[in-house]
């Protein structure tokens, strides 16, 4: 091929977004081994997730059914919004963090996301653009909130 061909999968650069711009992701259901591998990764030895309950037992718990860590919904939230920085992203700067209720296996997520925050950097060749995250579970709830700011690539 002589004449350049797009790549398909870019993320969004900084004169794509404004402040208010709104998108939704694709959604992710976490299974039963998605927890496992991720406390044994992460070596998060709390019994809240570390250890199956007898059903008989389940009434004591605070949680019903198998909770997941905040971090991991997190963490998954991210892979979620991977494609929206694909090769336009620099780096992620800092964020809050507020989760909101218990996720639990099999609970199927997706991210909800809106420009809060856009401007140059002192660099002209990126701008900061921070992002009012939601990640909704398959009931309509929100499961957690954060507002990273990162780095992006302009045209």
């Amino acid at each position: 091929m002589t004449e350049a061909v797009p790549v398909v999968g870019r993320g969004f650069r900084f004169e794509d977004l404004k402040t208010g711009f709104r998108f939704r992701t694709h959604r992710r259901t976490l299974a039963e081994s998605d927890l496992t591998a991720f406390v044994n990764l992460a070596w998060l030895t709390e019994e809240l997730f570390s250890v199956v309950e007898n059903e008989a037992d389940d009434s004591s718990r605070a949680i019903k059914g198998r909770a997941v860590p905040g971090a991991l919904v997190y963490a998954f939230a991210e892979g979620l919004l991977l494609p929206t920085m694909q090769d336009t992203g620099l780096a992620f700067l800092n964020a809050t963090l507020d989760v909101k209720a218990p996720t639990l296996v099999g609970d199927t997520i997706h991210v909800e996301a809106e420009v809060i925050e856009h401007r140059l950097a002192s660099k002209g060749d990126r701008g900061l653009v921070r992002f009012a995250n939601k990640v909704i579970n398959q009931r309509g709830e929100v499961v957690l909130e954060y507002n990273p700011l990162r780095l992006l690539k302009r045209k």
